[in-house]
Protein backbone atom coordinates (compact mmCIF):
# COMPACT_ATOMS: atom_id res chain seq x y z
CA UNK A 1 0.00 0.00 0.00
CA UNK A 2 1.21 3.47 -0.85
CA UNK A 3 2.39 5.85 1.84
CA UNK A 4 -0.28 8.24 3.08
CA UNK A 5 0.05 11.75 1.73
CA UNK A 6 -1.05 14.89 3.53
CA UNK A 7 -2.67 17.41 1.17
CA UNK A 8 -4.58 20.62 1.49
CA UNK A 9 -8.32 20.26 0.87
CA UNK A 10 -8.16 21.97 -2.54
CA UNK A 11 -5.14 19.93 -3.65
CA UNK A 12 -6.90 16.71 -2.72
CA UNK A 13 -10.03 17.54 -4.68
CA UNK A 14 -8.02 18.72 -7.68
CA UNK A 15 -6.25 15.36 -7.68
CA UNK A 16 -9.55 13.48 -7.41
CA UNK A 17 -10.88 15.20 -10.52
CA UNK A 18 -7.69 14.78 -12.55
CA UNK A 19 -7.31 11.13 -11.56
CA UNK A 20 -4.00 11.58 -9.71
CA UNK A 21 -5.19 11.30 -6.11
CA UNK A 22 -3.03 9.30 -3.69
CA UNK A 23 -4.25 5.78 -3.00
CA UNK A 24 -4.87 6.57 0.67
CA UNK A 25 -6.11 9.91 1.90
CA UNK A 26 -8.91 9.22 4.36
CA UNK A 27 -8.48 11.15 7.57
CA UNK A 28 -6.82 14.01 5.71
CA UNK A 29 -9.93 15.46 4.04
CA UNK A 30 -12.85 16.80 6.12
CA UNK A 31 -16.27 15.42 5.18
CA UNK A 32 -18.29 17.68 2.91
CA UNK A 33 -21.88 18.66 2.14
CA UNK A 34 -23.63 16.85 -0.72
CA UNK A 35 -25.81 18.84 -3.15
CA UNK A 36 -28.02 17.49 -5.96
CA UNK A 37 -30.33 18.89 -8.63
CA UNK A 38 -31.96 17.89 -11.92
CA UNK A 39 -34.00 14.77 -12.60
CA UNK A 40 -35.66 13.12 -9.61
CA UNK A 41 -33.87 9.76 -9.91
CA UNK A 42 -30.51 11.34 -9.11
CA UNK A 43 -31.54 13.60 -6.23
CA UNK A 44 -31.06 11.16 -3.37
CA UNK A 45 -33.99 12.40 -1.29
CA UNK A 46 -37.03 11.17 -3.22
CA UNK A 47 -38.00 14.68 -4.31
CA UNK A 48 -39.46 15.58 -7.70
CA UNK A 49 -37.31 17.20 -10.38
CA UNK A 50 -35.35 20.04 -8.80
CA UNK A 51 -33.91 22.99 -10.73
CA UNK A 52 -31.69 24.41 -7.96
CA UNK A 53 -29.06 22.76 -5.72
CA UNK A 54 -30.34 21.35 -2.41
CA UNK A 55 -28.35 19.83 0.43
CA UNK A 56 -28.85 16.05 0.89
CA UNK A 57 -28.16 14.35 4.19
CA UNK A 58 -25.48 15.14 6.74
CA UNK A 59 -21.91 16.42 6.37
CA UNK A 60 -19.97 13.23 5.68
CA UNK A 61 -19.29 12.92 1.94
CA UNK A 62 -15.86 12.85 0.28
CA UNK A 63 -16.36 11.72 -3.36
CA UNK A 64 -19.24 11.76 -5.84
CA UNK A 65 -20.08 10.37 -9.29
CA UNK A 66 -23.28 10.76 -11.32
CA UNK A 67 -24.91 8.18 -13.58
CA UNK A 68 -27.55 8.79 -16.25
CA UNK A 69 -30.39 8.38 -13.73
CA UNK A 70 -28.71 8.19 -10.36
CA UNK A 71 -25.48 8.61 -8.42
CA UNK A 72 -22.83 6.93 -6.31
CA UNK A 73 -20.84 8.52 -3.53
CA UNK A 74 -18.23 7.73 -0.89
CA UNK A 75 -18.57 8.65 2.77
CA UNK A 76 -15.76 8.92 5.28
CA UNK A 77 -14.06 6.60 6.04
CA UNK A 78 -14.56 5.05 2.61
CA UNK A 79 -17.98 3.38 2.61
CA UNK A 80 -19.81 3.32 -0.74
CA UNK A 81 -23.40 4.51 -1.24
CA UNK A 82 -25.75 4.54 -4.24
CA UNK A 83 -29.21 5.71 -5.31
CA UNK A 84 -31.37 6.15 -8.40
CA UNK A 85 -32.40 3.87 -11.26
CA UNK A 86 -30.92 0.36 -11.04
CA UNK A 87 -32.13 -1.40 -14.21
CA UNK A 88 -28.76 -3.05 -14.90
CA UNK A 89 -27.53 -3.47 -11.34
CA UNK A 90 -25.42 -0.31 -11.61
CA UNK A 91 -26.05 0.58 -7.95
CA UNK A 92 -24.04 -2.48 -6.92
CA UNK A 93 -26.67 -3.61 -4.41
CA UNK A 94 -27.11 -7.17 -5.70
CA UNK A 95 -30.45 -6.49 -7.41
CA UNK A 96 -32.15 -4.23 -9.94
CA UNK A 97 -34.39 -2.35 -7.52
CA UNK A 98 -34.45 1.46 -7.72
CA UNK A 99 -33.48 3.42 -4.56
CA UNK A 100 -34.58 7.00 -3.94
CA UNK A 101 -32.21 7.68 -1.04
CA UNK A 102 -28.53 6.77 -0.46
CA UNK A 103 -28.14 3.05 0.31
CA UNK A 104 -24.86 1.48 1.38
CA UNK A 105 -23.19 -0.88 -1.09
CA UNK A 106 -22.06 -3.84 0.99
CA UNK A 107 -20.37 -3.32 4.34
CA UNK A 108 -16.76 -2.79 3.30
CA UNK A 109 -14.89 0.51 3.54
CA UNK A 110 -11.76 1.52 1.65
CA UNK A 111 -13.40 2.80 -1.54
CA UNK A 112 -11.30 5.60 -3.04
CA UNK A 113 -12.85 6.65 -6.35
CA UNK A 114 -15.72 5.88 -8.73
CA UNK A 115 -16.21 6.35 -12.47
CA UNK A 116 -19.62 5.93 -14.09
CA UNK A 117 -21.04 6.49 -17.55
CA UNK A 118 -24.38 7.22 -19.18
CA UNK A 119 -25.29 3.57 -19.80
CA UNK A 120 -25.38 1.91 -16.39
CA UNK A 121 -21.81 0.81 -15.73
CA UNK A 122 -19.37 1.48 -12.90
CA UNK A 123 -15.62 1.19 -12.36
CA UNK A 124 -14.16 1.84 -8.92
CA UNK A 125 -10.78 1.75 -7.20
CA UNK A 126 -10.15 0.92 -3.56
CA UNK A 127 -7.43 2.38 -1.37
CA UNK A 128 -5.43 -0.84 -1.80
CA UNK A 129 -5.18 -0.17 -5.55
CA UNK A 130 -7.58 -2.92 -6.61
CA UNK A 131 -10.02 -2.33 -9.48
CA UNK A 132 -13.72 -3.29 -9.27
CA UNK A 133 -16.60 -3.17 -11.74
CA UNK A 134 -20.35 -3.81 -11.94
CA UNK A 135 -23.47 -2.97 -13.93
CA UNK A 136 -23.99 -3.25 -17.65
CA UNK A 137 -21.20 -5.16 -19.40
CA UNK A 138 -21.83 -4.59 -23.07
CA UNK A 139 -18.79 -5.60 -25.17
CA UNK A 140 -16.83 -6.60 -22.06
CA UNK A 141 -16.32 -3.06 -20.84
CA UNK A 142 -16.25 -4.20 -17.20
CA UNK A 143 -12.90 -5.88 -17.89
CA UNK A 144 -13.99 -9.24 -16.47
CA UNK A 145 -13.14 -11.34 -19.54
CA UNK A 146 -16.81 -11.79 -20.46
CA UNK A 147 -20.01 -9.87 -21.20
CA UNK A 148 -21.98 -10.85 -18.09
CA UNK A 149 -23.77 -8.07 -16.25
CA UNK A 150 -22.99 -7.73 -12.52
CA UNK A 151 -25.25 -6.28 -9.84
CA UNK A 152 -22.55 -6.31 -7.14
CA UNK A 153 -18.91 -5.14 -7.21
CA UNK A 154 -16.53 -7.76 -8.63
CA UNK A 155 -12.74 -7.34 -8.63
CA UNK A 156 -11.02 -7.00 -12.02
CA UNK A 157 -8.04 -9.35 -11.88
CA UNK A 158 -5.82 -9.46 -8.81
CA UNK A 159 -3.51 -6.47 -9.32
CA UNK A 160 -3.15 -3.73 -6.73
CA UNK A 161 -1.60 -0.96 -8.79
CA UNK A 162 -4.56 0.86 -10.37
CA UNK A 163 -4.42 4.65 -9.99
CA UNK A 164 -7.31 6.02 -12.09
CA UNK A 165 -9.99 4.80 -14.52
CA UNK A 166 -12.50 6.05 -17.09
CA UNK A 167 -15.62 4.31 -18.37
CA UNK A 168 -17.34 4.83 -21.71
CA UNK A 169 -20.46 3.48 -23.38
CA UNK A 170 -18.67 0.31 -24.50
CA UNK A 171 -15.08 0.52 -23.24
CA UNK A 172 -13.01 1.00 -20.10
CA UNK A 173 -9.61 2.65 -19.66
CA UNK A 174 -7.21 2.88 -16.76
CA UNK A 175 -3.82 4.15 -15.65
CA UNK A 176 -1.63 2.22 -13.24
CA UNK A 177 0.69 3.62 -10.61
CA UNK A 178 3.65 3.02 -12.96
CA UNK A 179 2.11 5.42 -15.52
CA UNK A 180 1.12 2.75 -18.03
CA UNK A 181 -2.20 3.02 -19.89
CA UNK A 182 -4.65 0.11 -20.28
CA UNK A 183 -7.89 -0.39 -22.26
CA UNK A 184 -10.62 -2.99 -22.66
CA UNK A 185 -14.06 -3.44 -24.23
CA UNK A 186 -15.40 -2.68 -27.69
CA UNK A 187 -12.94 -1.45 -30.33
CA UNK A 188 -15.57 -1.06 -33.06
CA UNK A 189 -14.89 0.83 -36.25
CA UNK A 190 -12.87 3.54 -34.53
CA UNK A 191 -10.10 1.90 -32.52
CA UNK A 192 -10.98 3.54 -29.20
CA UNK A 193 -8.86 1.01 -27.30
CA UNK A 194 -5.83 2.77 -28.77
CA UNK A 195 -3.83 -0.36 -29.63
CA UNK A 196 -3.77 0.30 -33.37
CA UNK A 197 -6.33 -2.40 -34.14
CA UNK A 198 -10.10 -2.79 -34.33
CA UNK A 199 -10.07 -5.93 -32.16
CA UNK A 200 -12.31 -5.83 -29.09
CA UNK A 201 -10.99 -7.09 -25.73
CA UNK A 202 -12.89 -8.09 -22.60
CA UNK A 203 -9.82 -7.89 -20.33
CA UNK A 204 -7.31 -5.03 -19.88
CA UNK A 205 -4.49 -4.74 -22.42
CA UNK A 206 -1.63 -2.24 -22.30
CA UNK A 207 -1.70 0.64 -24.79
CA UNK A 208 1.83 1.11 -26.11
CA UNK A 209 4.80 1.12 -23.76
CA UNK A 210 4.83 4.68 -22.42
CA UNK A 211 4.94 5.11 -18.64
CA UNK A 212 4.03 8.79 -18.37
CA UNK A 213 0.22 8.83 -18.62
CA UNK A 214 -1.44 10.92 -15.91
CA UNK A 215 -5.19 11.09 -16.70
CA UNK A 216 -7.69 9.63 -19.18
CA UNK A 217 -11.33 10.23 -20.08
CA UNK A 218 -13.70 8.61 -22.58
CA UNK A 219 -17.02 9.23 -24.32
CA UNK A 220 -18.88 6.60 -26.30
CA UNK A 221 -16.17 6.12 -28.92
CA UNK A 222 -13.55 8.82 -28.27
CA UNK A 223 -10.70 8.89 -25.75
CA UNK A 224 -8.59 11.82 -24.54
CA UNK A 225 -5.61 11.56 -22.22
CA UNK A 226 -2.91 13.77 -20.73
CA UNK A 227 0.68 12.80 -20.07
CA UNK A 228 2.79 13.93 -17.12
CA UNK A 229 4.58 16.45 -19.35
CA UNK A 230 1.30 18.25 -20.07
CA UNK A 231 0.80 16.99 -23.63
CA UNK A 232 -2.73 16.12 -24.78
CA UNK A 233 -3.51 12.95 -26.77
CA UNK A 234 -6.66 11.63 -28.44
CA UNK A 235 -7.88 8.59 -30.39
CA UNK A 236 -11.03 6.79 -31.51
CA UNK A 237 -14.00 8.30 -33.32
CA UNK A 238 -13.54 11.74 -34.84
CA UNK A 239 -16.74 12.10 -36.86
CA UNK A 240 -17.51 15.46 -35.21
CA UNK A 241 -13.94 16.65 -34.66
CA UNK A 242 -13.78 15.26 -31.10
CA UNK A 243 -10.07 14.44 -31.41
CA UNK A 244 -9.14 18.13 -31.69
CA UNK A 245 -7.02 17.54 -34.77
CA UNK A 246 -8.77 20.05 -37.03
CA UNK A 247 -10.26 17.26 -39.14
CA UNK A 248 -12.75 14.38 -38.92
CA UNK A 249 -10.36 11.44 -39.39
CA UNK A 250 -10.59 8.74 -36.73
CA UNK A 251 -7.41 7.34 -35.14
CA UNK A 252 -6.82 3.90 -33.59
CA UNK A 253 -3.67 4.93 -31.72
CA UNK A 254 -2.96 7.89 -29.40
CA UNK A 255 -2.24 11.01 -31.46
CA UNK A 256 -0.96 14.23 -29.93
CA UNK A 257 -3.26 17.25 -30.09
CA UNK A 258 -1.07 20.15 -31.13
CA UNK A 259 2.34 20.67 -29.56
CA UNK A 260 1.50 22.42 -26.29
CA UNK A 261 2.68 21.06 -22.93
CA UNK A 262 0.34 22.90 -20.56
CA UNK A 263 -2.79 20.75 -20.50
CA UNK A 264 -4.00 20.00 -16.97
CA UNK A 265 -7.52 18.45 -16.92
CA UNK A 266 -9.80 16.92 -19.56
CA UNK A 267 -13.48 15.88 -19.60
CA UNK A 268 -15.52 14.45 -22.49
CA UNK A 269 -19.27 14.38 -22.94
CA UNK A 270 -20.53 10.83 -22.42
CA UNK A 271 -22.60 10.71 -25.63
CA UNK A 272 -21.31 10.05 -29.13
CA UNK A 273 -22.04 13.54 -30.46
CA UNK A 274 -20.71 15.53 -27.52
CA UNK A 275 -17.36 17.27 -27.33
CA UNK A 276 -14.35 17.77 -25.09
CA UNK A 277 -13.68 20.43 -22.47
CA UNK A 278 -10.24 20.98 -20.91
CA UNK A 279 -8.32 23.25 -18.56
CA UNK A 280 -4.72 24.34 -19.06
CA UNK A 281 -2.17 24.94 -16.33
CA UNK A 282 -2.67 28.69 -16.80
CA UNK A 283 -6.32 28.32 -15.72
CA UNK A 284 -7.83 28.90 -19.16
CA UNK A 285 -10.79 26.83 -20.36
CA UNK A 286 -10.90 25.19 -23.81
CA UNK A 287 -13.45 23.15 -25.79
CA UNK A 288 -13.87 21.43 -29.16
CA UNK A 289 -15.73 18.77 -31.16
CA UNK A 290 -19.23 17.35 -31.21
CA UNK A 291 -22.54 18.64 -32.52
CA UNK A 292 -24.23 19.57 -29.25
CA UNK A 293 -23.36 23.25 -29.11
CA UNK A 294 -24.41 23.88 -25.50
CA UNK A 295 -21.95 21.35 -24.04
CA UNK A 296 -18.87 23.26 -25.19
CA UNK A 297 -19.74 26.63 -23.70
CA UNK A 298 -18.52 28.43 -26.81
CA UNK A 299 -21.73 30.31 -27.46
CA UNK A 300 -23.03 27.94 -30.14
CA UNK A 301 -19.94 26.89 -32.14
CA UNK A 302 -18.39 23.41 -32.41
CA UNK A 303 -14.77 23.75 -33.63
CA UNK A 304 -12.69 20.67 -34.51
CA UNK A 305 -9.61 21.96 -32.68
CA UNK A 306 -9.27 23.45 -29.18
CA UNK A 307 -10.83 26.91 -28.83
CA UNK A 308 -10.73 29.03 -25.69
CA UNK A 309 -13.94 29.56 -23.73
CA UNK A 310 -13.87 33.25 -22.78
CA UNK A 311 -10.71 34.93 -21.55
CA UNK A 312 -10.63 34.07 -17.85
CA UNK A 313 -7.66 32.33 -16.24
CA UNK A 314 -9.17 31.03 -13.01
CA UNK A 315 -10.80 27.72 -13.97
CA UNK A 316 -9.95 24.86 -11.61
CA UNK A 317 -12.22 21.82 -12.14
CA UNK A 318 -14.39 20.58 -15.02
CA UNK A 319 -16.94 17.79 -15.57
CA UNK A 320 -18.71 17.58 -18.94
CA UNK A 321 -19.93 13.97 -18.84
CA UNK A 322 -23.65 14.73 -18.72
CA UNK A 323 -26.12 16.99 -20.46
CA UNK A 324 -24.98 19.84 -18.20
CA UNK A 325 -21.30 20.81 -18.10
CA UNK A 326 -20.09 21.89 -14.66
CA UNK A 327 -16.95 23.77 -13.64
CA UNK A 328 -15.46 25.31 -10.53
CA UNK A 329 -13.20 28.36 -10.48
CA UNK A 330 -10.27 28.93 -8.15
CA UNK A 331 -12.45 31.31 -6.13
CA UNK A 332 -14.78 28.41 -5.28
CA UNK A 333 -17.69 29.56 -7.45
CA UNK A 334 -19.71 27.02 -9.46
CA UNK A 335 -20.49 27.52 -13.16
CA UNK A 336 -22.69 25.61 -15.59
CA UNK A 337 -23.78 25.41 -19.22
CA UNK A 338 -25.47 22.87 -21.50
CA UNK A 339 -28.88 21.20 -21.55
CA UNK A 340 -31.33 22.39 -18.90
CA UNK A 341 -33.86 19.53 -19.11
CA UNK A 342 -35.38 18.69 -15.70
CA UNK A 343 -33.51 21.64 -14.18
CA UNK A 344 -30.13 19.95 -14.56
CA UNK A 345 -28.28 23.25 -14.83
CA UNK A 346 -29.29 24.30 -11.33
CA UNK A 347 -30.35 27.76 -12.46
CA UNK A 348 -33.97 27.52 -11.34
CA UNK A 349 -35.32 26.83 -14.83
CA UNK A 350 -35.13 24.31 -17.69
CA UNK A 351 -33.49 26.54 -20.29
CA UNK A 352 -30.45 25.53 -22.36
CA UNK A 353 -27.34 27.70 -21.90
CA UNK A 354 -24.42 27.76 -24.36
CA UNK A 355 -21.96 29.85 -22.30
CA UNK A 356 -20.87 29.51 -18.64
CA UNK A 357 -23.29 30.96 -16.05
CA UNK A 358 -22.71 31.03 -12.29
CA UNK A 359 -24.95 28.97 -10.00
CA UNK A 360 -25.89 31.02 -6.96
CA UNK A 361 -23.36 33.02 -4.97
CA UNK A 362 -21.53 30.40 -2.87
CA UNK A 363 -17.73 30.34 -2.95
CA UNK A 364 -17.08 27.02 -1.24
CA UNK A 365 -17.66 24.48 -4.02
CA UNK A 366 -15.05 21.69 -4.18
CA UNK A 367 -16.12 18.86 -6.50
CA UNK A 368 -18.72 18.32 -9.24
CA UNK A 369 -20.16 15.47 -11.29
CA UNK A 370 -22.62 15.55 -14.17
CA UNK A 371 -24.85 12.70 -15.36
CA UNK A 372 -27.57 12.47 -18.00
CA UNK A 373 -29.89 15.09 -16.51
CA UNK A 374 -28.51 14.98 -12.97
CA UNK A 375 -25.88 17.10 -11.28
CA UNK A 376 -24.14 16.47 -7.98
CA UNK A 377 -21.57 18.51 -6.10
CA UNK A 378 -19.68 18.79 -2.83
CA UNK A 379 -19.08 21.95 -0.84
CA UNK A 380 -17.27 22.72 2.39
Amino acid sequence: MATKTTLTLQQAYNQQVSGTWPTTWYGFIPSQRLWTWGQTSGLGDGAANRSSPANVGSIEWIFVASTNYGALAIKAPGTLWAWGTNSNGQLGLGDTVTRVTPTQVGTLSGWASIKTDASSGVLAIKTDGTLWSWGRNEAGRLGQGDTIYRSSPVQVGALTDWASVALGFRSGHGIKTDGTLWSWGHNGNYGQLGDGTLISRSSPIQVGSDTNWSSVDVSQYTVNAIKTGGTLWAWGSNAQGQLGQGDTISRSSPTQVGALTNWSKISISANAIGGSVAIKTDGTLWAWGGTVTEILGLGGTTPSSPSQVGLLTNWSTINAHGKPSLAIKTDGTLWVWGNGFFGGLGLGNTNNINSPVQIGALTNWLSVASGGYNSIALSS
